[in-house]
């Protein structure tokens, strides 16, 4: 608005001019611009004398201060399949816009694209997409420009890189595109499997990446660069070919079958084959010795029998029936050879502390590498009441022993451990048992046999069952340990002794001892045997040695007692019973032991029979 005043030459009256008064009303352009070119994309803010525009989240302002564009020059897509679409889809696209979609895959890869049918973008009717289009580059190919409201066809771009432009001008509202993508790799040629193999996964038609695992037949290996392999991976390169070519399958050799100890392996044919499906047999010397566990000799791939193929099989067994229980014997009597197979003689030497420190007790072989004794055989003869266990180097096992002037078809062995029970007592001789663990096993035969363990059980063996307990010391209780090893003896002991003796009920065993002078205690882990009117025992040197019973399902002789201790009259006294440990209360321990490393027999499945 422009105000003008004039005035002449002259002033004839008297005139006294004007006084006009202004005031400025401020137009909200947001809201009555009627030009829709100043109108703002999103926001528009007023203020006095002007306006300016905003946009939402995401946007940009254009240089032109009112519309509004997004950002979009460097979306990148490597995954093997995806989704593209214009900015805000499905609802309008933003204006003065230029978005740049790039899907760069591995090469050997090719890229197809696919355009929904929800396809908007602003076209003219004559002129070929000006205002807004799409355009597609692939290699050295170019689809596009594409516009309007018909998606295009399926594009096959045969390109691992494919970028693909937007373009939008600044006006419009239009929906919009989206697209899916996917990819497919160079096919590589059909595969057949091997002979006697198979090809996982089998499939009509393989491409770029994929891969299959080839493997074989049961008895068939897969032989690749002369090497045995159970599988092998071959895998579809870019360019159509395949990695390496498809291994052969090759029937498995299962090699020379492992010896068996004290046992032979034959083959079921003259020719020796050793490829899969040959047979060969195991057979273990008899009738010492059986196939554990029982199997066929078919293997798959290799023989099933290592060294741990046998077991013992029998125990209690001896090669001589053993006198009839029915009689009643006085004092000892001479062991025919092969009477007691397990009986062992046990020679301690312990000169470490006294010169010529030498005793020797009795045991009884449980398999071919332990013998069953009791502690107080082994326990280090100290001046004082301790329990520490003779050394090993010390001990010296004799087996097969029937007269120790000639001991020419004896076996001797070293000891590898020696194990008295922990809570073994010297004072009352309470727990009164040991293991011997031999350097070397013994081979099995008429004379060497290993004795049955009995059932874990607390109750042990019934009053007036008869045993039979055998010894060198059972009819000269002054023989010296000099006399055993030199066999310098010229009593009847040089011959291994037995006796019959009766179990005694316990009751009746205790108070037998709480009636004399001295501290004699038995406990629930001793029995006794014998006879009360004497005349019939064991004594020195039958330390450790069996008392054994002929159990009556099996027939076979099992050892349900230890020599232990008796009271301090001769041996044979009266109104004196010989003590034993009570060996099944402590069945479960002597498991535990033949069970730890290195210590593994066939006792433990031997007593379970």
């Amino acid at each position: 608005m422009a105000l003008t005043f004039r005035s002449d030459f002259s002033n004839e009256e008297r005139f006294t001019g004007f006084d006009a008064h202004y005031m400025a009303v401020d137009v909200d352009e947001c809201t009555e611009k009627s030009d829709e070119e100043l109108a703002c994309d999103h926001y528009c803010h007023n203020y006095i004398g002007g306006y300016y525009c905003s946009c939402r989240i995401g946007y940009i302002l254009h240089t032109d201060n009112r519309t509004c564009r997004v950002e979009c020059s460097d979306n990148l897509f490597t995954q093997r399949t995806g989704v593209i679409t214009s900015p805000d889809f499905p609802g309008p696209y933003p204006k003065s816009s230029d978005c740049l979609y790039r899907i760069e895959l591995e090469d050997g890869f090719l890229i197809t694209l696919q355009f929904e049918d929800s396809f908007d973008v602003e076209d003219h009717p004559e002129v070929s997409c000006p205002y807004d289009y799409i355009k597609i580059k692939a290699g050295q190919k170019e689809f596009g420009p594409y516009c309007g409201e018909k998606s295009p066809a399926r594009i096959v771009t045969q390109s691992n890189s494919v970028q693909i432009l937007f373009h939008s001008d600044n006006s419009g509202e239009n929906g919009g595109w989206r697209l899916s993508y996917s990819s497919s790799g160079n096919p590589c040629p059909a595969l057949q499997p091997p002979i006697r193999g198979k090809i996982d996964p089998a499939q009509a038609q393989y491409t770029f990446r994929d891969q299959v695992l080839i493997s074989c037949a049961a008895g068939y290996k897969v032989v690749k660069d002369n090497l045995e392999l159970d599988t092998f991976q071959i895998e579809c390169l870019k360019d159509g070919t395949w990695s390496n070519r498809v291994p052969a399958c090759k029937i498995v050799d299962c090699g020379t079958p492992k010896e068996l100890e004290h046992g032979q392996v034959t083959f079921a044919t003259k020719s020796n084959l050793t490829l899969y499906k040959s047979e060969v047999h195991y057979s273990c010397q008899q009738p010492y010795y059986q196939l554990f566990p029982n199997i066929t000799g078919e293997s798959v791939q290799s023989w099933p029998l290592g060294h741990q193929g046998k077991r013992l099989s029998m125990c209690g067994q001896p090669s001589h029936s053993l006198p009839a229980l029915v009689k009643r014997i006085i004092g000892g009597r001479n062991a025919e050879p092969g009477f007691f197979p397990w009986q062992a003689l046990i020679v301690v030497e312990d000169t470490s502390r006294v010169p010529n420190d030498k005793w020797f007790g009795s045991g009884a072989l449980l398999s071919e590498s332990w013998v069953l004794t009791a502690a107080h055989v082994l326990r280090s003869q100290r001046r004082d009441n301790t329990v520490i266990p003779v050394s090993r180097e010390h001990v010296t096992v004799y087996l097969g022993l029937h007269d120790v002037r000639d001991k020419s078809g004896a076996v001797n062995r070293t000891a590898a451990r020696v194990i008295l029970h922990p809570d073994f007592d010297i004072q009352n001789y309470n727990h009164d048992i040991a293991l011997v663990q031999l350097k070397e096993p013994v081979p099995l035969g008429p004379h060497v046999l290993p004795v049955c363990l009995p059932a874990p059980e607390p109750e042990g063996p019934l009053p007036n069952t008869l045993g039979l307990v055998a010894g060198w010391g059972i009819s000269n209780p002054n023989v010296t340990v000099d006399e055993i090893i030199g066999g310098g003896m010229r009593t009847l002991s040089d011959v291994l002794q037995y006796v019959k003796l009766p179990v005694v009920l316990h009751a009746e065993c205790k108070a037998s001892y709480e009636s004399r002078s001295g501290n004699y205690s038995v406990t629930e882990n001793m029995f006794c045997a014998g006879y009360y009117e004497g005349g019939k025992d064991t004594c020195l040197g039958d330390s450790g040695g069996a008392f054994v019973i002929q159990d009556a399902p099996s027939r076979r002789w099992v050892a349900q007692g230890l020599v232990s201790w008796g009271g301090p009259e001769e041996c044979g006294s009266k109104q004196v019973y010989g003590v034993y440990t009570k060996v099944s209360n402590y069945v479960r321990w002597l498991w535990s032991q033949l069970g730890s490393p290195g210590g593994r027999g066939e006792v433990e499945a031997e007593a379970e029979r």
